[in-house]
Order: structure tokens, then sequence, then C-alpha cells
């Protein structure tokens, strides 16, 4: 039975694509932090979110007025369907009867968690897209990264997948990207869809970053992720390695026996593996130069804002910015030379009040949590 409350409570229902909590990655820290925004605005939020390889998490009961789990349905068997893996396995019966118990608005975080945002019972629901990557684009690099045959065809098979099924999201009464480029791709596929640019929530309250300077550079990210992988032998093999006697870190989850081994190989550069929240914002904090490339263009740069907030010089390649409109803040460069001269000028470049006060003027209040939030709430529509 469906239950509807009148009532002038904003409620929300979110499906998240894991649960987020420890937000310690790029898609559940905009999960998790885009949920505390909100609760902190007032916004009361029901969240659906789907086990895989995280435990429960109590702290979620803090932001949210109710949490529910789903299993995630993973194997052989769940593979074979002409929906994405990703999508599929996502599939439960009790999310879609949780969704119908009331009327209030429905986020669905990422293409992931979109298998019920067609079904004919939503049809009158409003119904938000959170655009996190063009998957498609994102699974046809990552096979092109991966070695192992098997895993290869996986991801060119699931970049397919996906092409076809994101015109599925046509459904969706808004659309919100992470990236100004995300944004002009929907656009142009949904030309009759409001897509909004709404960039990735994070944990800073405030630009933290620190005048001053050190003696080391630093590259971090989820380091199973193939894109980061690529980045961060990338920067080992063409840049780090040239840049004794600095010292180079490298931080972030499970790094591959691959990406260890070729780090090993330089006396100065130091692979940190798992560290701890509080450790990364720490290396994050006191790096002389966070320096940071990737090789898509599309989806979440939530290191970038991270290293804005709270880092020292930030140095990237032109990509790392595709869409994000803080150029300004950034030293860019194109080639491993380029990178390697740069770094050398700026770890000799003390971190400067000047700088710092750029740096605030233009991250606050766009880039805020609360500044986002309040522009997303303006953008639903509650029933009374």
């Amino acid at each position: 039975m469906r239950l509807i409350v009148k009532t002038m409570d904003k409620i929300l229902n979110l499906v998240s694509i894991n649960i987020p909590w420890p937000a310690n990655y790029g898609g559940v820290i905009d999960i998790y932090y885009k949920i505390k925004a909100l609760h902190d605005c007032g916004v009361k939020i029901i969240l659906h979110c789907f086990e895989y390889e995280r435990p429960r998490a109590a702290e979620l009961e803090d932001v949210c007025e109710e949490v529910y789990y789903y299993r995630r349905h993973t194997g052989i068997l769940t593979n074979i369907t002409c929906l994405p893996y990703n999508v599929y396995s996502r599939k439960d019966k009790r999310l879609i009867n949780n969704l119908l118990k009331n009327d209030y608005p429905i986020l669905f975080e990422g293409l992931h968690t979109c298998y019920y945002l067609n079904d004919r019972r939503l049809k009158h629901r409003f119904k938000i897209f959170r655009e996190c990557n063009i998957e498609h684009a994102y699974y046809r690099e990552i096979g092109k990264a991966e070695h192992n045959i098997i895993k290869k065809w996986f991801f060119y098979i699931e970049s397919l997948r996906f092409k076809k099924y994101q015109k599925r999201v046509a459904d969706a009464t808004l659309m919100i990207a992470v990236s100004q480029t995300d944004t002009d791709y929907l656009q142009k596929e949904f030309p009759c869809k409001k897509v909004e640019f709404i960039p990735c929530f994070h944990a800073n309250d405030e630009v933290t970053a620190t005048v001053g300077q050190s003696n080391f550079l630093l590259y971090h990210g989820k380091l199973s992720v193939k894109e980061n992988e690529k980045a961060a032998l990338y920067l080992i093999e063409n840049i780090f390695c040239k840049l004794a006697p600095y010292s180079c870190i490298i931080a972030g989850m499970n790094p591959s026996d691959a990406l260890l081994k070729a780090a090993a190989r330089y006396g100065n550069i130091t692979m940190e593996a798992n560290p701890s929240v509080e450790r990364i914002n720490e290396l994050i904090r006191t790096a002389q130069i966070n320096l940071l490339v990737t090789f898509q263009d599309t989806g979440l740069k939530l290191k970038l804002l991270n290293s804005l907030f709270a880092g020292r010089h930030v140095l990237v390649n032109r990509m790392m910015l595709a869409g994000s409109g803080l150029d300004d803040l950034c030293y860019i460069a194109a080639t491993p030379d380029e990178m390697i001269d740069m770094c050398r000028e700026l770890m000799e470049k003390p971190f400067s009040m000047d700088i710092l006060g750029e740096r605030r003027k233009r991250l606050f209040p766009v880039f805020s949590n609360e500044y986002q939030a309040k522009k997303l709430i303006r953008m639903i529509t509650w029933s009374d």
C-alpha cells in the first residue's frame, strides 16, 4: 500500500550505488556529502543503498531518516543480459516496493542505479538522474587500459550496453551533471530535458590550504580504478622518476602489484597503500604540489576540488579541468617535459597568502556544499 503523507517537510528518496560510508573514494564521497548537505538544509533523506564490498554503516542514521540495504547480485549469471551488468546487478524488488510506499521525489545516483527509473509505476514521480560519468565512454577507456583479455572484453561489452541503455534516462524529470562538459553532452543527447551543472559534493566546509612550503609532491586516487592506475603509472615512468631529489608520494586504495613494482624501482617514489581518510587529508594539505592527471575528460574530478580546497599548488593536465571552470586556479602542463619543468619551479615557490586569497574568492560560495544543496532543493518539486 502506498503511504501518502500530507506534510510541509521536504523528503527525498536517494538511491545509492553503494553504501556511502566511509566516504573514502570519489563516487561515495559525492553521495555522502550531498546527503549531509541536504540534511543540514532541512531535507529528510530516505536512503536506499546496495551492499557491495562495504559493511553497513550506523553513521548514516545520523543524516538519514531511514536507511534500506539491498544485496547486489553479482556473478556470471547476472552478466547474461542485454542490460549493463552494473545496472542489472542492482535489480531488487524490495527497492521498487519501498519506493512505491511514498510519493516523494527520487534521486538516482549514477546510471548504475537506474534500473527502476523508467518503471511505469513511477511514471508520475519527480525523478532526478545524477550523472557521475558518461558511462559508455568511461568503460571503453577502461577496456583500452586493461591487459587481461577477458576483463578487456567485459569492459568493451559493458560500454556498448551502457551506450544503448543511456536513452532510458529520458524518463528523468531533472538531470544533474558533475561537469559543464557532461552537462553539454546531456543537453545535446536529451534536448527536451532540463539538465543542470552541479559539481560534486566534498568534505570541505572551507578552504583549509596553508601557506608555506614542503619537500614532496603527491598524486592521490582510488588506485584500483584503471583510469587512476594508468595515470599513476604515467607519472612514475615519465615524471616522478626524473624529479629526484624531490620526494614523490602516490597514495590510494588497493594499488596493483604492477603499480607497487613500478614505484619500487625509484628511490624518490613512495607508495602509500590504503591510507586512512585522516592520512590522505594530511598528505593533500602538506604536499607542496598536488599533481593530477587524467586521460578522460568526463565524470567526477573530486580530487581536483579536494586539492584546491585543502592543498597548496595544483598542477594538472588539460583533461583534468574539462568542464570544471577552475582553470585559473591551477597550473597546466601538457607534456612530461612541461610537467617536470613546472614541478621544479613550484617546488621552490612558497604557497602565498595572495594565492590562498584568490582560491577563497573563487571557490566560495559557488563550490560549497551548502550553495549547491540549496540550488538542488530549488529545482525539485515536492508535493504538498
